[in-house]
């Protein structure tokens, strides 16, 4: 199994769901966004620059979409927290994907990268 896939493979329920879905999600959401193992872990690329990467909160142990260039997008649920550049949408493991929130979102990190 490749590293990415145990990344996923070892998360907890329904951590694991979450993250699954969110990977779904991206590769789905625009044919120039591909998958990446770097910094050990599941980075998000789009036409091969880093965009986005999914993480779990140390503090709070929620998944997390986070955005490299996140200081350029303007969402009231984007935390900047101590992070200079990048921010972070947190999700909620036990409810559905925000896919509205998220499509707003990765519509501006599109834009960035084009």
């Amino acid at each position: 199994m490749r590293d990415i896939d145990q990344y996923f493979h070892y998360k907890e329920e329904p951590v694991k769901s979450c993250l699954l879905a969110m990977r779904n999600y991206l590769l789905h959401y625009n044919p120039n966004i591909t998958e990446a193992w770097k910094y050990r872990m599941p980075m998000y690329c789009y036409n091969g620059k880093m965009c986005c990467y999914l993480w779990i909160h140390k503090k709070w142990g929620q998944p997390y979409l986070g955005v490299v260039e996140g200081k350029l997008i303007e969402h009231p649920d984007l935390l900047e927290e101590k992070r200079a550049r990048m921010k972070i949408f947190l999700l909620d493991p036990s409810k559905d994907l925000p896919i509205k929130e998220l499509n707003k979102i990765l519509k501006q990190m599109v834009k960035i990268y084009q």
